[in-house]
């Protein structure tokens, strides 16, 4: 369900018209850089459900490099199973990020980000489900649709360089995330 709502608001997004996305000079004010923007997740199945909130600020350093700041929060329930038993988690995720963006074209873009987050996992060595700080370092590319003067969605697909399946509140290394920009 989770994936069909992404897709149909992509394909609702992409099918605004094209307007001019915002550029910048050397004659730029520091506000004029500013961005605002975030991500929203959600996941829902028979045994996960995830909901996201990631809001973050963004400096466009150049016409084709910005880079940024965003903290990161999640609801996450699940049952997870390690070697002989099932454990039930519900927890509140919380953490940040650093990001970096490379404008490649005016709608496509190389993007990474750090992450470092907070979460209950599961102690293979007492069997206790303890908090955590789990990192994730993401690399991969995006498409933007600009929707209006400043604003846009992106639509982005990356790979997790330290995805550790025991303790990572995704369900693999490769990561799909619908944001917005403003």
């Amino acid at each position: 369900m989770g994936r069909c709502f992404l897709l149909f608001l992509f394909l609702s997004a992409i099918s605004f018209s094209s307007h001019a996305q915002k550029y910048v000079d050397e004659e730029s004010t520091f506000f004029e850089r500013l961005y605002i923007g975030g991500n929203f997740g959600l996941q829902i199945g028979t045994n996960i459900t995830q909901i996201e909130v990631s809001p973050a600020v963004g400096y466009m350093i150049n016409q084709k490099a910005s880079a940024g700041v965003g903290v990161i929060y999640q609801y996450f329930s699940a049952n997870i199973q390690t070697q002989n038993r099932v454990y039930e988690i519900k927890t509140n995720i919380y953490g940040g990020k650093l990001f970096g963006r490379y404008n490649i074209t005016d709608f496509l873009f190389a993007y990474t980000e750090y992450e470092n987050i907070n979460l209950d996992v599961v102690n293979l060595n007492t069997s206790e489900i303890e908090r955590d700080w789990v990192p994730g370092l993401f690399v991969g590319a995006g498409y933007f649709q600009p929707i209006g003067r400043r604003s846009g969605v992106n639509l982005m697909l990356l790979y997790n360089l330290a995805y550790d399946p025991l303790k990572s509140p995704y369900n693999s290394a490769f990561n799909l995330r619908l944001g917005f920009t403003l």
